[in-house]
């Protein structure tokens, strides 16, 4: 006579197989993407503090703060005109406490970048740009979002590595928690044990870290997937928001038959960055982005940054840019931060989570050593694997 099997025995096999197919999916696909996400947690380590680093190597760049109001973008204008003439304006960054960043020409294909005192209009610096010439973080940055591959075929090997990385980290959480919670599971799954074997240790910072950078990890992952995936993008939107689809983006445009009719392009510049700058004279950065004169379509775009470091609660304006009328931007970001709807207020906040800054310095801090962490586990899961297979192998041999 055969026994059924006890309800105790079915949970326990069951069990059995969840976590072999867990282990199964958690080696093969981690050996699939190690690499790819080795590069992409090393490169989120550098680029996290790109902001504080690049301050500490341009001191040069640093301006007291005075009551005196900042030289409006005619007067910088007129400034880059005497040292680059005949380049476009393509944006300036005022950002209280530093130099103006302004950028002329024609962006990748070779610009020159000054650095102006925002109360003098004193040249700082003035750097000049090659076609296809990168900075060291925007190289960083490459990296990251495509591994310096072309475009097309970097972007989704990084975006769906992403993706397989966060079924890692959950195949790797059914994998760390133990059968038992006795002492020595407890002292196994929470504490590295510094003075045993190479191989050991090598273990235990596989599975202990990666526990403890778990949440971290998920957190810069999900965020991260925003950026690349349009499904993904648009569903997280949908469940976060109650149901409402992401709200489309298009691009606002000048009125071109009302070109020349109000104002010269010197003019516009100004009229449109006193409406904003009046409005908000506290804000700690603003961000604009002149109108391209040669195209009536071209806009004017303002973006002010309330508070230092952070991006969620920052406010967006469009402006026609031949008769300073605000025109509709993106939906997401027109209303202010504290009237936004919970989807929309998270959408914002997607990149002040993913850097760690949605907390200040010590987020960043934690998201450093968190992808550090996720740069580990590759290596530190390959070497866990090979020392098996070298172990079965030996085994086989005798």
């Amino acid at each position: 006579m055969i026994k059924a099997k006890t309800p105790l025995k079915a949970k326990k096999s069951n069990r059995s197989v969840f976590y072999r197919i867990s282990a199964w999916l958690h080696l093969w696909l981690g050996l699939v993407t190690g690499l790819i996400m080795l590069v992409v947690c090393l490169t989120a380590c550098i680029w996290v503090f790109n902001d504080e680093i690049t301050a500490l190597m341009e001191p040069e760049t640093r301006v007291a703060k005075q009551s005196t109001p900042v030289i409006p973008p005619s007067e910088l204008i007129r400034i880059a005109d005497s040292i680059a003439p005949g380049k476009k304006p393509n944006y300036a960054t005022y950002q209280q406490g530093r130099a103006i960043y302004l950028a002329l020409g024609e962006g990748r294909r070779g610009n020159t970048v000054l650095r102006v005192n925002p109360y003098s209009g004193q040249v700082i610096s003035v750097k000049e740009k090659k076609a296809g010439e990168t900075d060291f973080f925007r190289f960083i940055l490459n990296g990251h979002r495509f591994l310096w591959l072309p475009y097309e075929i970097g972007r989704p090997i990084v975006n769906y590595g992403t993706l397989i990385f966060v079924i890692l980290l959950i195949t790797g959480m059914v994998l760390w928690w133990p059968r038992k919670w006795t002492k020595a599971a407890r002292d196994q799954s929470f504490k590295v044990k510094w003075k045993a074997s190479f191989k050991r240790v090598n273990y235990d910072l596989h599975n202990v870290f990666g526990f403890y950078s778990l949440l971290f990890l998920l957190a810069i992952a999900l965020t991260g997937m925003v950026y690349g995936i349009k499904w993904y993008s648009n569903g997280l939107y949908w469940v976060t928001s109650g149901g409402q689809s992401l709200p489309e983006f298009k691009r606002a445009k000048s009125d071109s038959l009302q070109a020349g009719k109000f104002f010269t392009p010197q003019n516009a510049m100004d009229n449109c960055w006193n409406q904003v700058s009046s409005q908000h004279p506290d804000a700690e950065g603003i961000y604009y982005a002149f109108a391209d004169t040669s195209k009536a379509a071209s806009t004017i775009n303002i973006t002010i940054y309330p508070t230092a470091g952070k991006y969620y609660n920052n406010r967006s304006f469009v402006f026609d840019q031949h008769t300073g009328k605000q025109l509709k931007g993106n939906p997401v970001y027109e209303k202010p931060y504290e009237e936004a709807a919970f989807g929309a207020k998270l959408r914002r906040m997607n990149y002040d989570i993913h850097v760690g800054s949605i907390l200040g310095l010590p987020g960043k801090i934690m998201a450093f050593f968190a992808a550090l962490i996720g740069a580990s586990l590759p290596v530190t899961g390959f070497l866990v694997w090979w020392g098996k297979k070298k172990k079965k192998s030996s085994k086989n041999t005798k």
